[in-house]
Parts: structure tokens; C-alpha cells; sequence
């Protein structure tokens, strides 16, 4: 899955490091408001002008590169990275609504997993719960000696009970000890797992935690765009699959994914919502990284070599300028979309599947 083993005060003289400072958002303050202050993005790769440049014969980017493999559009390649796939707008407008759907509505409910599992236990219907302004309180502990005999993996089972109820309804009552609104939740929701669930103390998948499969419709998508990265004569399979959320200020710091049995199967990763920079560094930290644009819809592969390849997300732009996102604001106008469109306007989604075995 993920792996970091360098310290604090390593990471800040590696070229990695310098890289992700060089691109995370700072402000600056003035006496009106909070200013982003600026930075250089001149050496970003952007893959949407570079698919432009190919459409019109333009001659590539030095070090970029067009696979030729029978695929219904441009993938393109990077010559210092084997194994990387980029493929600019790979999911349709419509596939990126359906999954930005999926990924708040539906991928977040237990049995799946979230970062809130080890505080609040399973928690039911957040994205739904956040629009009708609903609170989580606390109603109820499980008994200590009972705890005290489950293991670490079955954590979330005696975790203090909670429930949502209305904002100024049973919230107030003499047994809630504890309240958190459920909009709050959701911008600090930072992850859920789909499929075969990842065990991050142990840092191994754990075949007997309760689990969803992947959606069907996802695990076509992701056999569809791992073709390009796959063995010949190989189809990817789809085990598990980790969403990663993203809110203004966030950030992913360089890591390796490397708890998958097999490296030559990708890893396959779609983007969606805000616009981000993606950091590919090399098998050291103090490889400088390359550092690239991704857009919503945008899929990026990583197979063979570049499974060994430091990868990070410093920065995403929410700001009306640089978000690109105006093509999905057209696709939640309904009332029911709403709430949809005020989470994508600030925020990434971001979808990678994995073969595990």
C-alpha cells in the first residue's frame, strides 16, 4: 500500500521533499484576506496540451512518448519512467459524475472502511447525513473488559457507538456524550477501501474483514484502461481499490505502493474533481521528481519499474481559476446534485485500483 520510512528531518534535504515545498499551497496574509501566494508552474507537465500538440501534429514534448498498443485513444509515455501510463481524458463527463457520485454516496458505507472506522466505528449514510445537516453523537460504549479481548483488527466493532440524528433534535439529550456534525465528517473524510481490505497496522491486506466487492461497472472501467500497462494475453483483475479524498490544503506526501504480489499488473489511477499536481519521482528520494498536472477524468498507470517509483500529490487548486472543473459544474444542476457540486468545487477524488494477488 503505502510506504514512508524516512524521518522528518531526512525528507526535508531530499530533492522529493524539496519538490513538494516548491508546489504546496502557502498563503500570505494581508489586511482584507488570505492571499495564495504564487508559484512557478512552468516546469509542470501539462498531458492536455501535450494531447492537443499530438491531435494536431505538433512535434512532442523530449522525453514524452505515444504507446503503440491498440487503445481507443493517445497514451503517453515517459522515457525516464518505464512502466508509466498517462492517459489525458480518459473517463467520459459522464463517467466522472457517476463516480464522484458513487465515491461520496455509496463507496463510504460500512462494511467498506473509512479513516473514521478507528474513532467512530461503522458509520452509516455520511454523505447523505452531511446534506440533511445532520449530528453523530455518541449513545452508547461497548463494556471495557469486552474490548479489551478483541484484537486490533476487530477495533471498530467495540468503538463507542454513534448515530446520526437531526441537528437540534436528540443531539441534546442527557445520553449523547459526545456530537460531531456530519458536514464536518465528510470534509474529513481522507479515505475508504473497496474490495479486499487493507489492514494499515500490519500493512497487509486481510481477506477476512468484511468487505464489498468493487462495483461491476468499476471493475470494467479499470480492466478497460489497465489494458495499455498489461502483459500481452493478461486481463487485470480487480481486488481492491483504495478512494482517496482530497480537500483544499491537503496533500499526499511521496510514498511507494508496494504490498501487491505482482508489480508487472498496474495500478490503476483516476482522477477526479479539482485540479492537482502529481509528483513521479524515481526509486530514491533523492531522485528530483517530475512533476505533472492532473485533471479530472485524467487516468495515470503504474506498472513493472515505476511500482518502485516515489509518488505524491503536493498541491490541488480549488480556486475558480485553475480548478478545471467548469465541464462538471454543468452535470449536478438538479436539486438533488447540489450538494454534489458545493464538495467537487472544493475538492479531489481520486480512485486507484489494484490487482492484489
Amino acid at each position: 500500500m503505502y510506504r514512508s520510512e524516512v524521518t522528518n528531518e531526512e525528507s526535508e534535504r531530499t530533492a522529493f521533499r524539496k519538490a513538494e515545498k516548491k508546489y504546496k499551497i502557502y498563503y500570505d496574509n494581508t489586511k482584507k484576506k488570505k492571499v495564495t501566494r504564487h508559484v512557478d508552474l512552468s516546469e509542470v507537465i501539462d498531458f492536455k496540451s501535450i494531447l492537443n500538440d499530438y491531435n494536431s501534429n505538433i512535434e512532442l514534448n523530449d522525453g514524452v512518448s505515444v504507446l503503440n498498443r491498440d487503445f481507443d485513444r493517445p497514451v503517453f509515455c515517459l522515457e525516464s519512467r518505464p512502466g508509466f501510463y498517462f492517459i489525458p481524458g480518459a473517463l467520459s463527463i459522464e463517467e466522472q459524475r457517476q463516480w464522484i457520485r458513487e465515491s461520496l454516496a455509496s463507496f463510504p458505507q460500512p462494511p467498506n472502511r473509512t479513516n473514521h472506522n478507528a474513532v467512530y466505528g461503522p458509520v452509516e449514510d455520511l454523505f447523505v447525513s452531511a446534506k440533511e445537516r445532520r449530528v453523530l453523537v455518541e449513545v452508547e460504549r461497548c463494556p471495557d473488559d469486552a474490548c479489551s479481548e478483541l484484537n486490533a483488527l476487530q477495533s471498530d466493532v467495540c468503538a463507542p457507538r454513534y448515530k446520526f440524528v437531526e441537528e437540534h433534535g436528540e443531539s441534546r439529550s442527557k445520553d449523547a456524550c459526545k456530537s460531531v456534525p456530519a458536514s464536518v465528517l465528510l470534509r474529513k473524510l481522507r479515505w475508504s477501501t473497496l474490495g479486499l481490505q487493507f489492514d494499515w497496522s500490519k500493512r497487509s491486506y486481510n481477506i477476512s474483514l468484511p468487505h464489498k466487492k468493487i462495483p461491476d461497472a468499476l471493475c470494467q472501467l479499470a480492466k478497460r484502461m489497465a489494458a495499455p500497462a498489461m502483459p500481452c494475453g493478461e486481463e487485470f483483475l480487480p481486488e481492491a481499490a483504495i478512494v482517496n479524498y482530497f480537500g483544499s490544503g491537503d496533500m499526499l506526501g511521496g510514498h511507494l505502493d508496494d504490498m501487491e504480489k505482482d508489480w508487472s499488473k498496474p495500478i490503476v489511477s483516476m482522477s477526479l474533481g479539482c485540479k492537482a499536481i502529481f509528483l513521479l519521482g524515481g526509486k530514491s528520494r533523492e531522485d528530483t521528481p517530475i512533476a505533472m498536472f492532473l485533471r479530472s477524468g485524467d487516468a495515470v498507470l503504474m506498472a513493472g519499474e515505476a511500482r518502485e517509483c516515489f509518488h505524491g500529490v503536493p498541491r490541488i487548486f480549488t480556486d475558480a481559476e485553475n480548478a478545471d472543473i467548469a465541464h462538471l459544474e454543468t452535470q449536478f444542476t438538479q436539486e438533488d446534485g447540489h450538494s454534489f457540486l458545493d464538495y467537487i468545487r472544493n475538492s479531489r477524488i481520486n480512485i486507484n485500483i489494484r490487482q492484489v494477488y
